[in-house]
């Protein structure tokens, strides 16, 4: 399994998790855990997808992400889960 972790952070607005949702699934990423909060009217995001079936090149489905995110006005990253770990080492 190779695995992915996404996170988005933005302004609350109806739909926002289902916007997030509906790009995994047209890209065939399953959802493995999401984890969300709101605080003072902003949403943080935290879902841990599996990207062993993507169809496309994972370059291809991070630029259609963020792409996504700006154009929705929230702030988003997907990083292979090897990376992220790499990278929140203590």
């Amino acid at each position: 399994m190779k695995r992915a972790i996404i996170t988005a952070v933005g302004k609350d607005n109806v739909g926002r998790l289902a916007e997030i949702c509906n790009y995994l699934a047209e890209k065939k990423i399953n959802i493995l855990d999401v984890s969300q909060t709101l605080v003072g009217g902003f949403f943080n995001l935290m879902i841990i997808v599996d990207v062993t079936d993507v169809d496309n090149e994972f370059a291809t489905v991070v630029d259609g992400f963020m792409k996504m995110g700006e154009e929705c006005g929230f702030k988003t990253n997907i990083q292979r889960e090897e990376i992220f770990d790499k990278m929140h080492r203590v």
